[in-house]
Parts: structure tokens; C-alpha cells; sequence
């Protein structure tokens, strides 16, 4: 345990590190790229270019030490870091050098201010920080070996084929090239992709949720294309899985990981999806449908228009043959067709009116996945209504793993 000047120093710097939080994260990464090249092939560098990675790591540094004696009370940040970890295979001999690039970008950022007694305090902090990490990331390394099916690393899968659920998302089918079986999972968790593609220097890491209920021979990652927005250049990743992988190719998988997970309780539940947020909310509901077809469940979807609009008669079909399913279609710029053939139920946004008016009681767990703004949104509208924190579960596709956090 760390001793009390430690701590009082930690947590009375705890203000000026948030204030910063921003350039020491950008100036962490400039240094750690540079003294370790080979960690280029573990982050991904969409997320560096635009930002999220340095935010992240500013939010987590300053929660940690804000929450110093009581790591619990970020216990959710911790599992989801922790989860990923395991997925991209961060191991224990990594982390003195990023302790050390850290210490180096508070003192470059803060300059004099970033005395010898606050670094030396924060190292202590560090350390004690690190240890807790490593102690859940190796049991979760365990679970993930050893349960029935798993492995450890990253395994070989051939792609048995590909669906095209809309004009931008596409599923893959995918199954282990040596035919052995697979490890279970829970509804709502992903897989992690190591894609080498030609013509790149580095290795490419993405989360995919599974998009299908467990249990089946294969695994199911639905992938949207993502396209140049803006400055920011189409998705490596995604495009090269949508144009140039072909039935019969290989793809290396680690074992399913994640915290976003369905409750087994008998709780009416909730499941609010925008756009790609469609894929672990998918798997829930195929859960329930399959396992627990008494438990009630109102599926909201909000997206563009009927092109972009996946797994439509999939769930207007579940939502037909079960009484228990209620499916609740949200388009923000419908076609003509769309309007002309009802393909939707609401035009605009999902807002606490439209939760209101569809969801029957606030006593469910609501379960939510989309961009940030629209989870901000759904998060906001939720805790209006005066849904229960312990509740509310969301998943982000980003690094930012908290909303509200500011």
C-alpha cells in the first residue's frame, strides 16, 4: 500500500494533470512510439490521428489518481482497460516502459512544476496501479486458455463466407482453420483482430463485436465500411475486409473479451442501438429470443434510412413470431420509399419522449450502443427519466470508455 505522502501529493496534483490531461497524452505517445516502434503494431493509429487514444489515457490517468485509495470506485474503467489488454495482449514486461514514458511527458508538459517529490509520488502510484492491472489481466488471461475451446494469443480463422446486411455492412462468417472447436461467450462481447494487410508496415488491431448469439460452430463480426469523413482518411480495416477479403481467406482472432454483457435476470430489457451500435445489441437479442423467450424485450433502432438500416427483416421477423419482442425502427432522413412503404416508426432522433412513449416501465435494464453523441443522448435522456444507474449499460467503440466523464 502506498504511504500517506504519496497519496496527499497524488491526489493534491490530481487538478493540474487534468488540466493537462490532453498534451501529456499526445506528448506520451510521441515518446513512446519513438522508443518502442514496435507498439505501432498494438494501438490503433486511427484512434492516435484523431485524438481519442491521448484523451483516454489523460482520463484514466487522472481517475486513477483521484480514486487512489479506492481503485473500486473506477472499478468499470478498470474492467474494460483490463479486458482490452487481454484482447490486444498487452503483457506485464511492457509496462515499466510505459510508466517511464509517462513520467517523461508530465514533466515535459508541466515543466518546473513537475517536481522531483510529485514525479517521485506519482512512480510510487504508478506502480501500484500497474501491479493491480497485471494481477486481473493474468487471470483473465487464464479464463480465456483454459475454458473449453479458448486459447491464448491469436488463432487462425478461415472466412466461411460473407452476408451484406446493407449498402455498408457486411457480416463474416468465420471458423478455426484446424476445425477445432471454439470458446463460448456472453452477448455483447467482441472479438479482436490482429489484420495484417499488404502493403501496410504495422499490424492493424480492431475490436468487432459478435453479432450472433453464442453457441453456434462459428463466430459472426458484422463490419460497417467506413468511409472518408472529413480530414479523416476511409477505414483501413474495414475497407480491406469489405473489397478484398474473399471466402477462404485467413483472419487471426484472440479469444472473446469484453465487459458489455446481458444480465440473465428475468427484468424486461431494453436494447437502443444506433447505426453499427446494431451488432452486440444484436447478439442480446438473439440471446433472449433463443434462451429466454418469456422475458420481454423492446429493441430500438435508430439510423439513417432503409440503405444503411442492417439486419432489418431479421428482426422484424423475431419481432413477429414472438410475443415477448417489441422492435421500434427511428430514421433521421428517410427515403421517398421509406415513407411510401412505412419502413420506419419515427423520423428524428431517439429522445426521452420517444423512450417515454415505447418503453413500458422505467424498472428494465437498458442496454445502448452507437456513436458518442447518440449513447450522450440516450445516457442523458435515461438519467432524466430517473433510471437507476445500476441499470444503465453501454458499450463505446472508442477509447473513451465513460460518458458524462467531464
Amino acid at each position: 500500500m502506498l504511504d500517506t505522502k504519496t497519496i496527499e501529493i497524488v491526489q493534491s496534483t490530481v487538478p493540474v494533470l487534468k488540466e493537462h490531461s490532453k498534451p501529456i497524452g499526445k506528448r506520451f505517445y510521441e515518446l513512446l512510439f519513438s522508443k518502442a516502434p514496435d507498439l505501432y503494431n498494438l494501438f490503433n493509429q486511427t484512434n492516435q490521428k484523431r485524438g481519442r487514444q491521448q484523451e483516454a489515457l489523460g482520463y484514466a490517468v487522472y481517475a486513477a489518481g483521484e480514486h487512489i485509495t479506492n481503485l473500486e470506485a473506477i472499478m468499470p474503467v478498470i474492467t474494460r482497460v483490463t479486458e482490452k489488454h487481454r484482447a490486444i495482449g498487452v503483457v506485464p514486461e511492457q509496462y515499466p516502459i510505459v510508466g517511464e514514458t509517462l513520467l517523461q511527458a508530465v514533466k515535459d508538459v508541466l515543466g518546473d512544476a513537475a517536481t522531483d517529490e510529485i514525479i517521485d509520488a506519482w512512480g510510487k502510484a504508478y506502480g501500484y496501479i500497474a501491479d493491480a492491472f497485471i494481477d486481473i489481466e493474468k487471470k483473465l488471461y487464464a479464463e480465456a486458455e483454459h475454458q473449453e475451446g479458448g486459447w491464448e494469443g491469436y488463432r487462425i480463422f478461415t472466412l466461411d463466407k460473407k452476408v451484406e446486411e446493407s449498402d455498408v455492412v457486411t457480416s463474416f462468417y468465420l471458423k478455426p482453420k484446424n476445425k477445432e472447436s471454439i470458446s463460448s461467450y456472453q452477448a455483447g462481447q467482441y472479438l479482436t483482430l490482429k489484420a495484417e494487410i499488404p502493403g501496410e508496415k504495422y499490424t492493424h488491431i480492431r475490436h468487432y463485436s459478435l453479432s450472433d448469439s453464442p453457441g453456434k460452430d462459428y463466430y459472426r463480426i458484422s463490419v460497417k465500411r467506413e468511409g472518408a469523413h472529413g480530414d479523416a482518411p476511409p477505414g483501413i480495416v474495414s475497407n480491406y475486409l469489405h473489397q478484398q477479403l474473399k471466402a477462404g481467406d485467413t483472419l487471426k482472432f484472440s479469444a472473446p473479451a469484453g465487459d458489455f454483457v446481458l444480465d440473465h435476470t428475468e427484468l424486461p430489457v431494453v436494447l437502443i442501438s444506433g447505426g453499427i451500435g446494431i451488432t452486440p445489441l444484436l447478439s442480446m437479442l438473439n440471446t433472449v429470443a433463443e434462451k429466454q423467450p418469456q422475458r420481454q424485450v423492446t429493441f430500438i433502432h435508430a439510423t439513417t434510412n432503409s440503405q444503411t438500416h442492417a439486419f432489418k427483416e431479421h428482426v422484424k421477423q423475431l419481432a413477429n413470431n414472438q410475443q415477448n419482442i417489441k422492435s421500434f425502427v427511428v430514421y433521421d432522413a428517410p427515403t421517398e420509399d421509406d415513407r411510401t412503404s412505412q419502413h420506419f416508426d419515427k423520423e428524428g432522433y431517439v429522445d426521452l419522449d420517444i423512450l417515454q412513449s415505447i418503453v413500458p416501465s422505467k424498472e428494465a435494464n437498458f442496454y445502448f450502443c452507437g456513436s458518442i453523441p447518440f449513447m450522450e443522448a440516450i445516457n442523458n435522456a435515461l438519467s432524466q427519466w430517473g433510471v437507476s444507474k445500476d441499470h444503465i449499460h453501454y458499450e463505446v467503440f472508442s477509447p473513451l470508455a465513460i460518458l458524462g466523464r467531464r
